[in-house]
């Protein structure tokens, strides 16, 4: 009997061990993605781009980026040529020193983002703070799709400047004992969860977390919010992330996933 107690308790322990090697995991990737040479934390500048002839003199001598309806050239050291956008991706780069400079495009404004390999924002970046890792935060949602996805027009962090997606539907689940919907967009091929709880502002961050999952199977999506995290704009202030929409703001406290991260 004792030693199928044991089998039976070794049984019910190995999900919860896979699971937290899992998350500790997206964790490392997530660690190393933000602190890449391509990362997040090197996003040093954001410059939006007029019609015509735009010099910025915060960029290297030499460059000048003209704005023509949908297309943007670069002028470097006298020599054109035409750059394509993030959107859709992926960009162009141009480079001086140690910078990597591109073209973005966000609800139909165009800028030039900067890199730096040595932006202060990556030198001074001293990790996550992370919510414990716990199997109850991780839920099968029954997935409720819309007959038809709809379009949705985000606010993002930065005034005037918004961002389009298409909804396909919405995924229900409980947590905390209460029947709780989020409303995700597609983005690369899967489901982005954009939300705010009730630890926003307080322990996470006061703009909202994203949480990604796959696509429905068999009408469940699973959410993990161990895996959920802060958006770029916790780390520069150049990045142009999108707002929960008011369906998206929970009405429990999701202590899981990242904690604010403070700037020094």
């Amino acid at each position: 009997m004792r030693a199928l107690a044991a089998i039976l308790l070794m049984a019910s322990l190995h999900p919860s061990s896979d699971h937290t090697r899992d998350v500790e995991a997206w964790r490392a990737r997530r660690m190393a993605s933000l602190k890449a040479d391509d990362g997040w934390l090197t996003v040093a500048g954001l410059h939006w781009l007029t019609p015509g002839w735009n010099r910025f003199a915060e960029l290297p001598a030499g460059m000048e980026w003209e704005l023509s309806g949908k297309r943007v050239t670069l002028r470097q050291n006298g020599v054109e040529r035409e750059l394509k956008s993030d959107n859709p991706g992926p960009a162009d780069l141009a480079a001086a020193g140690n910078l990597t400079l591109f073209v973005i495009e966000r609800g139909g404004k165009y800028g030039i983002r900067v890199r730096d390999t040595q932006s202060p924002y990556r030198e001074k970046f001293h990790g996550i703070e992370n919510y414990p890792v716990d199997a109850k935060w991780k839920v099968a949602a029954r997935w409720l799709a819309y007959e038809t996805p709809r379009r949705r027009t985000l606010p993002t962090v930065i005034e005037g400047v918004n961002e389009e997606y298409e909804a396909p539907g919405e995924a229900e689940f409980t947590l905390a004992g209460r029947t709780l919907r989020l409303e995700p967009v597609l983005s690369e091929g899967r489901l982005f969860f954009i939300f705010r709880d009730l630890t926003t502002g307080r322990t996470t961050y006061p703009a909202g977390r994203f949480l990604y999952s796959d696509l429905a199977q068999d009408g469940v999506v699973t959410l993990d919010f161990n895996q959920a995290y802060n958006p770029p704009c916790a780390f520069t202030p150049y990045a142009t992330c999108p707002l929960p929409l008011p369906q998206n703001r929970l009405s429990i406290a999701v202590e899981a996933g990242e904690k604010t991260y403070h700037m020094e």
